[in-house]
This record gives structure tokens, sequence and C-alpha cells, in this order.
């Protein structure tokens, strides 16, 4: 006699089977090609003449507070001063704090049952059956209950809609990071460069001053017969062209003033003072991290696997809804016409019940959002891929600007040297009468365009060490795995 199987363990068995399945891709980011260098050419050992060289360390962990190496106790209490009160920071900060608590209330509301209390007083007139009692009736319904529901995630659709929320959460804080790291290096550029321009301003005023003695002197000398009109025209354009040139400068180093004090949680008008370009050193060592490092200390990598989790789950979730759900409810309390019965014993009332719900048509939405999800999927990885190369790029182009920089510099400080030299010679000669004093002017002024020169070259390859140090991509917490002990260099402006 054959034995008839019943239908329900086969059921709770394929239900138990396919909860267990994957609905959509791992997240995990695809394999990225990793490179022997970051740039078309090979990276250099070092970059700068003795005295101001810079050695590159492949594969030596960046140290976290890299702003430091600079040697300027000012610079560092500012960076420390912006982590503190900007406020942008501080918006990303409690947006991250909101999204970590929203996460928490999504995932206790999937885990657990609601549980609610329900108190209601009503009184009603309602109209009475036809031919049977009176045509309507009043009355008074008082009812308290406790009321449960519960629905089973047979499927994984909370549990990913849930892994989505917190990859979300993941790319958050990363951003978050990537954000206080940006805020770091635009704090120590902005200081460089007022202090940049500071020195800029100064020697542009000193040239007009040049300028406009050798004006004077040329209008004296054609009032003696001994220059042209031409030659007295020409001095005084350009002293009013070197005169022009002023404003923009002062108004470049008063913005990047602004700018930093506002970085610094500060008003315009609170800017500090500027730093001493010449008191700021170049650090000896330039840690690099290898390629497939890089991948996992850069926030805005980690920001793009994260989102690209988030588009993994958010597939899964959408193929989820297409199978069942299964709900149950439960109620008890108390309900009566009148206070009395309504406390009383046959005022007793409770109920429970289950529901499953199979989607059978929706106009083919379901189907359609599935496979939005699986485009979204391939975009994020799209996403993932352009990022990585992004990365690679900013280092490599961060590492090219620094060596080449770093040959500005070289030759802008020789041309610096022999100038002084010229002008200090110049100025001996003057003081025997050899020759006039426009020669040391002259000598001066060729001195002060080659220190302007050099000041650009300074603070250009002082800006390139921190955006190197920044696309190196570690946290502003991180401990580094090496602590290397290096004497900071002067930057000799």
């Amino acid at each position: 006699m054959s034995q008839v199987q019943h239908p329900l363990p086969l059921a709770l068995l394929l239900v138990l089977t396919l909860s267990g399945c994957a609905f959509g891709p791992t997240g995990e980011a695809p394999a990225m090609p990793q490179p022997d260098h970051y740039a078309a050419q090979a990276t250099p050992a070092d970059a700068g003449p003795e005295g101001a060289r810079q050695r590159f360390v492949l594969g030596q962990r960046a140290v976290p507070q890299w702003w430091q190496a600079y040697g300027s106790p000012e610079l560092s209490a500012w960076v420390e001063e912006a982590l503190r009160n900007n406020h942008s920071l501080a918006q990303a900060e409690r947006n991250l704090a909101s999204a970590r608590l929203q996460l928490r209330a999504q995932v206790d509301q999937s885990l657990w049952p609601s549980v609610d209390a329900v108190g209601q007083a009503q009184r009603q007139r309602a109209l009475g059956l036809p031919n049977i009692g009176p045509t309507t009736n009043l009355y008074n319904v008082f009812a308290g209950q406790i009321r449960a529901s519960y629905t089973f995630d047979l499927f994984g659709t909370e549990r990913y809609a849930n892994a989505a929320t917190a990859a979300q959460v993941d790319a958050q804080s990363y951003q978050f990071d990537a954000a206080r790291r940006a805020l770091v290096a635009n704090v120590v550029i902005s200081a460089i460069n007022a202090a940049a321009l500071r020195v800029q301003v100064s020697d542009t005023e000193r040239l007009v001053a040049l300028a406009e003695a050798d004006a004077s002197e040329v209008q004296r000398r054609a009032e003696l017969g001994a220059a042209s009109q031409d030659d007295l025209l020409a001095a005084r354009a350009n002293a009013q062209s070197l005169r022009a040139s002023l404003p923009g400068l002062q108004a470049q180093w008063l913005a990047a003033r602004h700018a930093l004090a506002v970085l610094m949680g500060r008003t315009p008008d609170q800017a500090p003072a500027d730093l001493d370009l010449a008191s700021l050193r170049l650090p000896a060592e330039v840690p690099l991290a290898v390629p497939s490092e890089l991948l996992r200390q850069r926030p805005d990598i980690l920001a793009a696997d994260a989102a690209l989790k988030v588009a993994a789950a958010q597939q899964a979730q959408a193929t989820a809804e297409m199978f069942p759900s299964l709900s149950i409810s439960a109620s008890f309390g108390q309900s009566g016409f009148t206070w009395p019965k309504a406390t009383g014993a046959a005022g007793a009332v409770w109920g429970l019940g289950a529901s499953l719900t199979q989607p059978l048509f929706h106009g083919g939405a379901l189907r359609s959002m599935s496979e939005a999800a699986e485009q979204a999927y391939l975009a994020a990885e799209a996403n993932y891929r352009q990022t990585v190369l992004n990365a690679f790029q900013n280092v490599a182009d961060s590492l090219v600007a620094l060596s080449h920089d770093a040959d500005a510099q070289t030759a802008a400080a020789a041309a610096r040297q022999a100038s002084e030299q010229g002008w200090r010679n110049a100025q001996r000669r003057v003081a025997l009468g050899a020759v006039p004093i426009s020669a040391a002017r002259s000598g001066e002024r060729q001195y002060l365009n080659a220190h302007l020169s050099e000041a650009r070259a300074t603070a250009s390859r002082l800006n390139a060490t921190a955006t190197l140090f920044q696309a190196m991509g570690v946290s502003l917490e991180a401990a580094p795995a090496t602590s290397p002990t290096t004497a900071p260099q002067a930057a000799q402006p």
C-alpha cells in the first residue's frame, strides 16, 4: 500500500531552500590591474637638490598627521582648530550619526515584532436593521487592546534592505573621512598660498618703489636734456604697470587669508597672521603606498566599494520581493458597550491571524525593478573601476607635479642666488662710485623678480607635497605601520 506524503513538509522544505539562495551578486569589488608604477615614467627615487631633497619610499604607509612634518606649530594648531570648528565637517558628522541611528531603527524594526497598546472610547449613531427594532441605534463603545504583528523574512527581503542601508552608512562614513582629509589639505594649502602671496605682495611693492625711483631719475635727466621724452614715458608706463599688478595680488592674498579663516570656523576678520614661508619645512621622506594597498585605504575607493555592496543588496532585495511573504498578527483586550461590561470578564476579546502573500501579477513592475537593480549594480561596478583609475591618476599626477616642482624650485633658487650676488656686487660698485645708483636698483629689481619666482616655486612644491600626502588616502586616526623619524628639511625660499 502506497503511502501518501503530506504536501506541507515539502512546501516548508522548498521555502527554506529558496530562502538560503543568493538572489543577487556578492558585491565583491572586481579585480583591478596592479601597475608597476603610477605614472607613465618610473617613480624616481628622490626629487630636489642636496639640502632640499625628498625621497619617495614605495610601500611605506603614510603618516596620519602628515601636516606636522612641515615643522610649523602654528600650522598644526590651525589644522586642529579646523577639525574641531569647521561647520561643514560638523554637518557631515551629524548626518553620519543620523544615518547610523536610522540604520539601527530599521534593523530593530525588522528583527522584532511590533507591539502596540490601543485604547478607544467612541459614541456612535448607526442605522438599524430594516423593519426590525428602531431605525437608528445610539451606543457607546469602550475598548482596550494589545496588538502584535510580525513578518517573517523568509526570502531575505528585510535582510537585504538592512544590508543595503548598512553599506550606505559605510559609504557615508568614508565620505566623511574624505571630507576631513580634504579639509586638512585645504587648510595647509591655503596657509601656504597666503604666506607665498604675502611675499609676492612685499616684493611687488618694492618693485613699484624702484620703478618710481627710476621714473623720477629719468624725469630729472629729461629736464637736463640727458633723456628723451620717450624714455620718460617708458619709465612712467613701467612704474604704473607694476602698480596696476599690485591690487590683484593684494586681493588674492586677502582672499587666501579669508578662506583659511572660514575653514577654521572663524569669520574672515579673524584670519590668523601669515606664516613665514621660509620657516616651513619639506618632509624628507614622502611615503608611497603600493597600488594594492591604495585600494584599501583611499576613502573614495572604499566609498565606491560600499556603493557596489549597496547595489548588490538592492538587486537581491528586488528579486526577493517576487517571492511569498508571511505575516502573523495577534490581539488581546477588553471591549464592551458600557464601561462595566468592557472591564468585566464578558468583555474579553482576542484575535489571531496569519497571511501568506504571493505576488502574481503587477503589470511586470516587479521584474522591471529587478532588472533595473541589476543595471544599477553594473553601473556601480563601472563606477568602482573608474574611481580606482582616477585614484591612480591622482597619485601619478601628484608625483609628476612634485618632481617637476622640485626641479623648478632648484632652478629658481639658483637664479635667485645669482641675481642676489649680482645685486650685492652692484651695491659695492655704487659705494665706490664706479657705477650710478640706477645700477644697484637694476640689480635689486632682477633679484626681486627671481625671489618672486622662487616663492611661487617653493609654494608649489609645498602644496604638491600636501596633495601627494592626501592622495595616499590614509585615515587621520590610523596608526602608521612604520614610524619614520626623518628630520624635516628647509624649503629655502
